[in-house]
């Protein structure tokens, strides 16, 4: 591992999200805050004094291999977490140091839990900073710094691999750095053009621009104590409901739009896919929601379950109705939705759909070489042979999520007092795939969950959020082995 390489890259990080800042801090003045001025102002500070010197020091060898890469990306994600829980904390808005790292890491995992009961009392400063971590998140610190670095170095494609979600990491163009360009250009836009419309929806600007960064970040906090169900609009439900989709869509997808390239865009199985999951979870949560009786109109039902289905599978986690009374075959289709979550490639959570679609496939074809032994058969996608390695690295990745899910059920049940099954298995699930809402004692939020549960949580949103791999490698002692 290249120490000082890490070191120079994590000071100028912290550097750039010193300049997202900023925003937030301006603001503190402007609403005439009490408090949050100085709680900004210190986190600043503190992050320039550590940020430029590692910045300045530049080393020689620049070099990062593949193990260094995936520590590189863990440590800027936990040391974000650690400065980015600092406002919170000062603040004095917060019960402990512990719940506002929670918060931090919520948002910047795009996860959207959360420890408050009581949103609309919080300054707006640190609402805003709390959905704004969502935007950061959601596309990725390490992507943005790749997209303003005045020179390319081949050897930051490692990080780009370990922060970018899904099984393959691919680029757009030849250079990572336009890459990078182009994916925050479309993101960018994206989320302007939800900011207008929600505008012309009459919705608050301070509001449309916190919904705006959620959505896009597919996180889900809000500046509503009812969420999005609390503005009662369903222009504003059907806009961000849009919006939630869009921003499941792997952005590859615009890119080929933007250039012209229809056929080969509408042709992505992926999408495909995702289109008919959601469509077939809308109808089993219509169909449970009708035959308990739940709402008095179909037009109701139609419209809540929609709204929570692609709530779930976008993992924004925004909520419009209290599914946590809802009948048990629309909490398990929500539930299902959760663990798949969107494209690879989109800001959203979850295993991603191209897993599923290869674990499906691979099951299937399992079942013919069983029948008839000889026959080769191969994994496609999009018409193509997937790689028999890529296969198997899906294979191995949901086994491994599977495992971290399982234990982390079973450790919070065994710290938290009075935990039921429901709470466990719906926290534990929310945090791993980043969406935030859960059932029975964490539907309303994470506020009564003790600390040293909170701490586990924290740890599954950032698993979650990084897929695995770059936080295990740094329990791992070779990982750290200077070359």
């Amino acid at each position: 591992m290249n120490y000082r390489m890490t070191a120079h890259l994590l000071g100028q990080i912290l550097l750039v999200v010193a300049g997202f800042l900023l925003v937030p801090f301006i603001m503190s003045f402007c609403y005439a805050e009490s408090g949050t001025p100085l709680a900004f102002g210190v986190t600043l500070a503190s992050m320039a004094a550590i940020g430029i010197p590692l910045t300045v020091m530049r080393p020689k060898d620049t070099s990062i291999n593949i193990k260094g890469g995936f520590i590189t990306v863990a440590l800027a994600w936990i040391v974000l977490s650690l400065f980015g829980a600092m406002p919170f904390a000062i603040s004095g808005y917060f019960a402990s140091y512990i719940d506002s790292l929670f918060e931090i890491v919520s948002g910047l995992t795009t996860t959207g839990a959360t420890v408050l009961t009581d949103i609309e009392a919080v300054p707006s400063s640190l609402l805003f900073w709390r959905s704004f971590s969502h935007w950061i998140g959601g596309m990725g610190v390490l992507v943005f710094v790749i997209a303003v670095l005045p020179k390319s170095n081949n050897a930051i494609v490692h990080l780009a691999k370990a922060e970018i979600p899904g099984p393959q990491f691919g680029k757009l163009v030849s250079k990572l750095r336009f890459t990078a360009r182009i994916l925050y250009g479309i993101y960018i836009l994206l989320t302007l053009i939800e900011v207008v419309a929600l505008l012309i929806c009459r919705m608050p600007v301070f509001d449309s621009f916190i919904t705006a960064f959620s959505t896009a970040g597919t996180g889900g906090f809000s500046s509503n104590n009812n969420s999005i169900g609390g503005y009662n609009s369903l222009a504003i439900e059907i806009v961000t409901m849009v919006f939630m989709l869009l921003f499941s869509i792997n952005m590859n997808v615009f890119y080929l739009l933007a250039i012209g390239r229809f056929k080969q865009a509408f042709k992505n199985e992926e999408l495909w896919w995702l289109l008919v999951i959601v469509f077939v979870a809308i109808f089993l949560v219509s169909l449970s929601l009708t035959l308990g009786h739940v709402y008095e109109t179909f037009g109701e039902t139609l419209r809540y379950s929609s709204y929570q289905v692609i709530a779930f599978i976008s993992t924004t986690g925004f909520g419009t109705a209290n599914f946590d009374d809802w009948p048990v075959l629309a909490q398990t289709t929500l539930f299902v939705c959760m663990f798949i979550g969107g494209m690879a490639g989109s800001t959203a959570g979850g295993l991603k759909i191209s897993r599923v679609i290869t674990l499906v496939k691979s099951s299937g074809r399992s079942i013919k070489k069983s029948i008839s032994p000889r026959t080769v058969v191969s994994v496609k996608i999009d018409g193509k042979s997937v790689d028999e390695n890529v296969v198997k690295n899906i294979l191995n990745y949901f086994a491994l999520l599977m495992s971290i899910y399982f234990v982390s059920v079973i450790l919070v049940s065994i710290i938290q007092e009075g935990m039921d099954f429901a709470t466990a298995v719906t926290a534990v699930a929310t945090c791993l795939n980043n969406v935030g809402p859960g059932l029975s004692k964490v539907a309303a939020g994470f506020g009564e969950i003790n600390p040293f549960a909170k701490i586990i949580f924290i740890f599954d949103m950032l698993i979650g959020r990084l897929e695995i791999y770059p936080i295990l490698l740094l329990f791992y002692p070779k990982s750290w082995k200077k070359y």
